[in-house]
């Protein structure tokens, strides 16, 4: 059993998925819009989780500035790198759950990040309901890395910079759709965003499924 001394782990809600489906747009409208309380992933796992990694390596023995930019990027396939990123997932997961336990709201707390995987997560529901996986569409992905500055321009320096940006988009592709056929093994929901309505929109159907644990909500 997971440790849960105040019980926010087992009261919260999670949204998992894909890049740039707008998980993250979606949480701070539910947030604005009811009150609750959302988690970012991304926002943490980038600050207090990168400490905890560096303090993860030297605990192994491992160089604590890890690979370089060309080994992650340029020299792995997309296929080794969602390997390497389903198993970092199951290393950060505790962290997130250290987070969460610290987090204790007197609303509704949604935790949303492409690293809470369905395969994580599902153990520690209640009902499947409290968990919903958001994946872009192909045609959705293409048309945020057209748009999206964050998307389209990759960030860290790197000797063939069309490859390793070739290789994020491909990675972040088959994590996407392990995220949804894991998602599907566990009796979750899977929301498509096609691109066809507005974060609103989005919002308001993500609002829906979740429903059941907002209903108190004044």
């Amino acid at each position: 059993m997971t440790w849960d001394p105040f019980g926010t782990i087992a009261d919260t809600l999670w949204l998992g998925g894909g890049q740039w489906a707008g998980k993250s747009t979606v949480a701070r409208i539910l947030a604005r819009r009811c009150g609750i309380t959302a988690y970012h992933y991304d926002y943490h796992d980038a600050r207090g989780h990168d400490a905890r990694r560096v303090a993860d390596r030297a605990a192994r023995g491992e160089p604590l500035t890890g690979p370089g930019p060309d080994e992650v990027w340029v020299r792995r396939t997309s296929a080794e790198m969602a390997r390497d990123a389903l198993e970092e997932f199951g290393r950060r997961f505790e962290w997130t759950l250290d987070d969460l336990r610290g987090l204790v709201s007197g609303r509704p707390i949604l935790a949303e990040g492409w690293g809470l995987r369905p395969e994580l997560v599902a153990p520690l529901l209640d009902s499947p309901g409290r968990m919903l996986v958001m994946v872009p569409t192909e045609e959705f992905r293409q048309r945020q890395l057209r748009e999206l500055p964050r998307a389209r321009e990759f960030g860290p320096q790197v000797s063939d910079p069309e490859r390793a940006q070739a290789n994020r988009v491909d990675r972040d592709r088959l994590l996407a759709v392990s995220a949804a056929e894991a998602a599907r093994e566990h009796g979750i929901r899977v929301l498509a965003v096609d691109g066809s309505r507005d974060a609103e929109q989005v919002a308001d159907e993500v609002a829906d499924h979740f429903s059941p644990y907002l209903a108190n909500l004044s």
